[in-house]
């Protein structure tokens, strides 16, 4: 599944949370420098795809006539597309892949910069961040789908798109990823 630009913040705290909580890493500056570092690299990441997406638009843009000249499917050609610069853009687009190498930059720059210590191999902790990120990926649609049925059920109409809505969404959100020892 793939990490969404609003969900980054989220699973660098599930990933200081959970570093945490395993009981074999010291943290030598509490949990914030954590969760900076892990959302700082989850952005890079991301950023670097909507680049390489936004490539593959613009070729797809330049080429439209032969495109639908050839009745050709966009939506796979810019898969294909994708597929075929994605590693000019140092994305890697198995997720297994991607995660795994996401934990090991973030387990590599939080032992860098001395945030943390661990008395276990290096592939646990690798591990343990690999699963934080994996679980909450798993877990968020049927969080947000709690979430939209308590927004349905909520004591005041409220329309979707608007600040308000935005706000009590967010808060409810955070709620249940805290019921849920996820933040």
């Amino acid at each position: 599944m793939r990490i969404k630009l609003p969900h980054a913040p989220y699973i660098a705290r599930k990933i200081a949370n959970d570093l945490f909580k395993s009981g074999f890493i010291k943290f030598k500056s509490g949990t914030e420098p954590i969760v900076a570092v892990a959302q700082d690299i989850l952005y890079a990441d991301i950023n670097k795809e909507r680049a390489l997406e936004e490539r593959v638009k613009e070729l797809l843009e330049q080429n439209e006539n032969e495109i639908d000249f050839m009745q050709v499917d966009r939506k796979s050609m810019f898969w294909l597309i994708k597929k075929k610069l994605a590693k000019d853009f140092g994305v890697m687009l198995a997720y297994d892949d991607r995660y795994s190498s996401l934990s090991h930059e973030i387990l590599q720059r939080l032992w860098k910069e001395n945030l943390i210590d661990y008395s276990v191999s290096e592939n646990r902790v690798k591990n343990l961040i690999y699963s934080a990120i994996e679980s909450y990926l798993k877990q968020y649609e049927s969080i947000e789908d709690i979430v939209a049925d308590r927004l349905d059920n909520y004591k005041k109409k409220l329309i979707p798109g608007t600040d308000e809505y935005d706000l009590i969404f967010e808060r409810l959100y955070e709620e249940e990823l805290s019921k849920r020892g996820m933040i």
